[in-house]
């Protein structure tokens, strides 16, 4: 049986299904987790670490399944969820993304053509986009969620407004990654610029992967709170 195919449960070892998909180790860092396991499960370790285990099983099962299953019926913890896509959004915008500029201006500078500062300008006004995207989240739709968490009255379509208008961020990267495949001129191998490029395709399905998790699980989610308000 593949990763995409296993359902994990809570009595899996958490050690094992680290192991059997790479994913997840992204996962377990963005729900505040470190690693040293030993041979305890997930719940244990969910338990021990102050994490919502039905949360965690939710979104390592979305996740590992390749966002084709949706546990329609998990009890989400959506705390549990707001922290998950916080540090997420720190992930991205304060190391993943960075990363990225930094190999790639290493791999073209002294290139001296007009190519290569069309790639950087490019990069960043990407850069510049998924900063707006999450900062609105950050800054309108999590607080938003926190007073429903908190029981305060607020107005119950803003987060029917956000799902309508949640447009994908990984879209610009998609074209980034084209224009260097097919028009960026190289002599021989260059294993920076490669290095680049493979983070790029990373940080791409890491995106989509981030906001299939807010459209079909944090927003599901918020929705059921409100409806029990």
């Amino acid at each position: 049986m593949t990763a995409q195919e296993k359902k994990y449960k809570g009595t899996d070892k958490m050690a094992e299904i680290i192991c059997s998909d790479s994913l997840l180790l992204q996962v377990m860092t963005r729900f505040g987790m470190s690693l040293g396991f030993g041979d305890d499960n997930i719940v244990q370790v969910c338990e021990r670490q102050g994490v919502d285990s039905n949360t965690f099983l939710a979104v390592i099962n979305f996740v590992s399944q390749r966002h084709a299953h949706i546990e329609t019926n998990a009890q989400v913890s959506v705390v549990a969820l707001l922290g998950y896509l916080r540090q997420s959004h720190k992930y991205f915008l304060e190391f993943a993304l960075p990363e990225i500029r930094k190999k790639l201006s290493l791999a073209i500078t002294g290139e001296g053509n007009e190519l290569s500062d069309l790639v950087l300008r490019f990069f960043d006004d990407y850069m510049g986009e998924v900063r707006r995207h999450m900062e609105y989240e950050e800054q309108e739709v999590f607080p938003f969620v926190e007073s429903l968490v908190e029981g305060r009255a607020v107005d119950a379509g803003s987060i029917s407004t956000f799902s309508e208008h949640h447009d994908p961020v990984d879209e610009k990267l998609n074209e980034l990654k084209n224009i260097i495949i097919k028009y960026y001129p190289s002599d021989g191998c260059n294993n920076q610029l490669n290095a680049a490029l493979f983070d790029i395709f990373s940080c791409e399905q890491e995106l989509k992967s981030h906001c299939k998790i807010e459209d079909y699980l944090f927003v599901p989610a918020v929705k059921n709170l409100i409806r029990g308000l």
